[in-house]
Order: structure tokens, then sequence, then C-alpha cells
């Protein structure tokens, strides 16, 4: 089975300075956006203090900003159908610009609620947009290829991003982490306009024809397949301290670098994961789901030693080469849905988040380690292997 082949309106268009520019320009606002939304997650107890509430209430900011991802999403998809690609980026990066500079002026919890939701609005948008334009720069044997290039600012956030900003709110105040990020989003759009094409949009691009896509079975179930199959990695993530503490055994200070060799995983996967799916989309997309119940089970049984647990979570980075992969086919199968449905990708990526975090909680508090989240992770992952053969067999029987 091969899926349908990309629409007229990514015909490839050439940078003005060349595809590295265009692509640095793409990945640094993944990374100020990345960035943004998990540095937040290391500086929960700073946040909690500045704006006078518990740190178990202050949680309701990363809440906040997933419901901005889930929200936005969808909307400024739908809304901006008819927007050339490079104003609808600059549009989104506007939109952070004023979440980020309100953040770091927030007085009080509902203010800074507020801004994190409004922060949240433009992410799942920017990274669908994102990949559109990278995959119209390039022969459609590449694709999948850029799509995970644009990734790599996520990534990159893991690695570099959120260490530095969480080490300036630590240092210099928890205001000024999202100053950062401000001024990381301004240098951004000045890249946009200066290497980004103009991608025009589709001619026939409208709000009905995007929320048509809402109708395709295909889609909802594409849709359903990214919105468990990170689940069990967010579950992980979400209780990976007292994990790597109190089973794995190590000292709360070598923490931050362990997350930093997930990172470390999570670029590799997203280089890999691109160049797997130009070979072989669907297949690889199954390879991948599989490869995650693998190393979420090997996470569970591994975790009480050392060298072994870091192997897992470096596996367990590489798992996120499944993002390139979903992307692609969810731009294969979009039609004339095209920004909508690249952007509902992030939409389902942070219910991912939602739903593993609050599973893998649930999980705890019914009396399991600080490891079964892993076992957890295995059950969601064959949940989107059961959904994502369901899709194919939906696509199949459509094709007959």
């Amino acid at each position: 089975m091969t899926d349908q082949t990309y629409p007229a309106e990514l015909d490839r268009v050439q940078p003005p300075a060349g595809i590295l520019p265009a692509m640095l320009a793409l990945g640094a606002g993944g990374l100020c956006i990345g960035t943004g939304e998990f540095s937040p997650m290391s500086l929960l107890p700073d946040l909690a203090q500045g704006t006078g509430v518990s740190v178990p209430a202050a949680g309701a900011y990363i809440s906040a900003y997933a419901a901005g991802v889930v929200v936005g999403a969808p909307a400024i998809a739908i809304l901006g159908a008819r927007w050339p690609r490079r104003i609808l980026l600059l549009a989104l990066l506007l939109i952070a610009l004023a979440g980020y500079a309100f953040s770091a002026a927030a007085w009080n919890y509902s203010s800074l609620l507020i801004a994190r939701f409004i922060s949240g609005l433009p992410h799942g948008a920017w990274y669908g947009v994102s990949a559109l334009v990278a995959a119209s720069m390039v022969p459609s044997d590449q694709k999948a290829r850029y799509i995970g290039y644009v990734m790599l600012g996520l990534a990159v956030a893991n690695v570099a991003g959120v260490p530095l900003v969480t080490w300036v709110g630590q240092s210099l105040g928890w205001r000024m982490s999202f100053a950062v990020v401000t001024v990381g989003i301004v240098l951004t759009a000045v890249m946009v306009k200066l290497f980004v094409p103009s991608v025009p949009a589709d001619g026939g691009a409208s709000p009905l024809k995007e929320l048509g896509a809402l109708r395709s079975p295909q889609i909802l179930m594409t849709f359903g397949v990214a919105s468990v199959s990170f689940a069990g990695m967010f579950a992980v993530y979400s209780f990976i301290t007292p994990a790597l503490t109190e089973v794995s055994g190590f000292d709360l200070k070598w923490v931050p670098w362990i997350l930093v060799l997930w990172g470390v995983g999570m670029v590799t996967g997203n280089v890999i994961g691109g160049r797997l799916a130009d070979r072989a989309l669907i297949p690889s997309v199954f390879g991948m789901i599989c490869w995650n119940i693998l190393v979420l089970g090997l996470f569970a049984l591994v975790a009480e030693w050392k060298v072994p647990v870091l192997i897992a979570i470096f596996f367990l980075g590489n798992g996120f080469a499944l993002v390139p992969a979903l992307q692609s086919h969810m731009m294969n199968i979009a039609g004339d849905a095209q920004t909508l449905a690249s952007s509902l990708t992030h939409s389902a990526f942070n219910i991912s988040n939602a739903l593993g975090a609050a599973c893998g909680g649930l999980a705890i508090a019914a009396g399991g380690s600080w490891i079964s989240t892993g076992w957890v992770g295995v059950v969601f992952s064959a949940i989107a292997l059961l959904l994502m053969y369901l899709s194919v067999h939906i696509t199949r029987r459509s094709q007959k």
C-alpha cells in the first residue's frame, strides 16, 4: 500500500538564500516554542512561589499551555487556510511573542494562566505549517526527512534550550526565562522574513475545505494514532525524576544530564525516522510503534540498574522518530486540508502528553512503582498499533 501523493500546493519552491538558512529559521522557531513549552516544567517551584500558589496549583500552567495547543492548532489552521505560508508563520510568531511577553510581565496566578494559554495557541500550527513549507522546498523523496529536520528544533530544545532557560530562570528569576524565549522569537521572526520562501496557500483552500478533513476516517484514525502513540513516553517523562532517584539510585544532580541524553536520542530519532519514512512510510510507522513498545517495556524491566536504564532512556528518545513519519502520513492523506491536518498532528501530541501524565499518575496512585509508567506506555503503544492497522485497512478498502 502507498499513500496518496502530495497536493499541487507543495510543488517545489526555491528559498531566497538557499535551503539551509530557511531550515534554520524553521528550526529556530521549533527551538523557541519547544523551550517555552518544557522549561516551565523545570521551574514550577519558582513559578509557584512567584505567583503565590502551591506547586500542585502551579501545574495548571502546564495544562493551560496544552489547552492552548489543542484549541489553537485547528482554529488557526482553519482561519489561516487562505494565508500565504510565510505570512501565517509570522502571524504565529506574533501570537507567541504576545504570550511570552505577557508571561514575563504576569503579576498573579490568573494572569500567568492566561499568558500560558496564549503562548500555547500557535504551537501546533507552527509545526504543522513549518512542515508544509519544508516539504515544499525539496524533492518528493526527501519530504519526510525535512519534516524531521523541522522537528529537530523541538529535540534541540530538550538538549540545550530547556537547560539554558532553566538556569536563567533559577539564577535571574522566572520572568527572565520567559524574556529569553521572547528574544528568541523576535530573532526567529527576522530569520523567517529573510530566509523562508514565499509559499502561497492552495488557491482552492477555504475554512470549509479544511473542516472537511474532519469527515475523513483516515485522518481521524491517524489523529487517534498520534493521540496515544506518545502517551507512554510522556508517562515515563512525567515521573522520570523519582524513577531515576528512587529506583535507579542516581543522585538528583545527575537528572538534568540524563534528560539531555533523552534529548540526544530525540535528535538522532528525528533524523533516522525521516530517512526511514522517505524509504517506506507505512512500514516505518508500524516499525517505530513496535520499537516504542519494546523500549518502554525495556525501561520498566531494567530501571533498577544504572547503565541499562541510561541505554533505555536514549532508546526512548529515539522513539520520536515516529514524529516525521506520522506528520508525513497525515499530509499525504489530507487532500485539500493540508494546514488543518498538519496542525492536528501536534494537537494530538499534546493530548498524548496529558494522557500519559494522567494515566502514569493513576498507575502510581494505584500502588504501582515509579517505573510502572513503562508498562502504561506499552499499553498505549499497543493501542496505537491497533489504530494504525485499522487506518491502513480503511484506506485499502476505500481504494478498491
